[in-house]
């Protein structure tokens, strides 16, 4: 085999798994076989990082896509309702503490947007390195990883709770 050979079968490889991903994540009317065709595409995706020299992105890809969105995804499907049963009439109370809620927050976020201070990446005179990125991931910014693997502790808590009590008839 010539020494370009391997790394173009490769490349092909990965193409084929995100491609394969894509369709599995589109065709199917099963809605956890999309969810697993959606991480299958996003795993072949960080694979063609890897194969672009990008092993930081790529990392990040599978930690963030496929470890986390996909299985939030999941957990989603745990805790809906089955088609099968009826849904509930919504009550008018909880829409419209729902609709004030969303708005109080949007006017929150927008008010912080408006007074911030914004000011380009260059300006801020930080090297946006690998290394910088990491050390603020884990000294400065280490509390929002605990809080986020905390909200999945609970999530995951909650759908198997859930799952068990949902079968029985009160």
């Amino acid at each position: 085999m010539s020494h370009g050979v391997l790394p173009q079968l490769g490349f092909y490889g990965l193409v084929i798994l995100t491609f394969s991903g894509a369709m599995i994540a589109v065709f199917p009317r099963n809605i956890l076989y999309n969810v697993l065709g959606l991480a299958l595409a996003l795993s072949g995706v960080a694979g063609l990082y890897v194969y672009l020299g990008s092993l930081f992105i790529g990392l990040m890809q599978l930690l963030i896509y496929v470890g986390a969105i996909c299985i939030a995804i999941v957990f989603a499907i745990m805790l809906s309702r089955p088609p099968h049963i009826a849904k509930p009439k919504r009550k008018t109370s909880k829409l419209v503490g729902g609709i004030g809620a969303s708005v109080l927050i949007l006017c929150v976020n927008l008010g912080i947007i408006y007074k911030t201070a914004w000011k380009p990446a260059a300006e801020r005179h930080l090297d946006w390195s690998v290394k910088t990125i990491g050390d603020f991931l884990l000294t400065k910014y280490v509390l929002v990883f605990e809080v986020i693997s905390l909200v999945l502790l609970v999530a995951m808590l909650g759908a198997i709770i859930i799952s068990r009590y949902s079968g029985r008839v009160s």
